[in-house]
């Protein structure tokens, strides 16, 4: 399988519209890869607080309908990052969208740990509720966002539920991007499964992002590492190595905590 992650420049002065167009535009030149991964927010930027309401589309949006375009054009599953949701009823969500190479939803994640404490995302926006995984052929995605990096069992509950690649999409600051690559490669080695962390670049509302996105094996070697720009990072992947890791090194089964029926759909 060969994935393509993304690393927007975000930086301010440019419009969410001539955004989509460039974001779609290199989607639509991925047409080698089988998977297309993108940040999180990357139309307003993940710290853009005061743009969310503003630039909040429903579910079936124009990011949407660029998106699951640019998917039938490359013919590539698309990962799309995620938006700024704004339900029928009224509220917010940090929203996911995965297409199939058809340019169909696969799936559609409400990012359930929202970040900023007392403020920003986390009062501004609702928090999903449910785990999302989406089988592609020869492997299943577990979809999570950004601050989802910090909390294992979220990670844990997707491999319950037959994850084997994890992909996190994010805006991660700058000045915590060594927490960024620490935690990606210990959700790979504590479940056996390859991690597609996909984070943006430049600057926005005043905050540098990390970069950095990174692919790790089950091992939790690094197998590519992009750097602080706008960059493309593209690598090959055997998805039958989570399999062969789970085997050679069965640690998942000696498991005797959390064993609880995961939610998930």
């Amino acid at each position: 399988m060969r994935a393509s992650l993304i690393q927007i420049d975000v930086n301010e002065g440019e419009s969410v519209e001539s955004r989509r167009q460039r974001v779609t535009a290199l989607v639509r030149e991925q047409a080698d890869a089988d998977l297309v991964v993108l940040p999180e927010l990357w139309t307003t930027g993940a710290f853009a607080y005061e743009e969310f309401a503003a630039e909040a589309e429903p579910l079936e949006g124009p990011t949407y309908e660029a998106m699951a375009k640019a998917a039938s054009d490359a013919g590539v599953w698309l990962h799309a990052g995620s938006i700024p949701e704004r339900d029928p009823d009224g509220p917010l969500y940090n929203t996911t969208l995965v297409f199939s190479p058809a340019g169909e939803l696969a799936a559609a994640y409400r990012k359930i740990h929202r970040f900023g404490f007392d403020k920003g995302e986390a009062v501004l926006m609702s928090a999903g509720q449910e785990l999302v995984t989406v089988r592609l052929p020869g492997t299943t995605l577990g979809v999570a966002t950004c601050y989802d990096l910090r909390f294992p069992e979220l990670f844990r509950g997707l491999v319950d539920a037959g994850a084997e690649t994890l992909v996190v999409s994010a805006g991660w600051p700058e000045r915590r991007r060594a927490h960024w690559t620490l935690l990606a490669q210990a959700r790979a080695v504590e479940n056996q499964a390859f991690v597609l962390a996909c984070g943006t670049a430049g600057t926005h509302a005043g905050v540098p992002q990390a970069g950095h996105s990174i692919v790790v094996d089950p091992w939790g070697e690094v197998l590519a590492a992009a750097g602080a720009g706008e960059e493309i990072l593209t690598v090959d992947l055997d998805p039958a190595r989570v399999a062969a890791t789970r085997e050679q090194f069965p640690a998942l089964k000696d498991r005797l905590l959390g064993l609880a029926p995961p939610r998930h759909r």
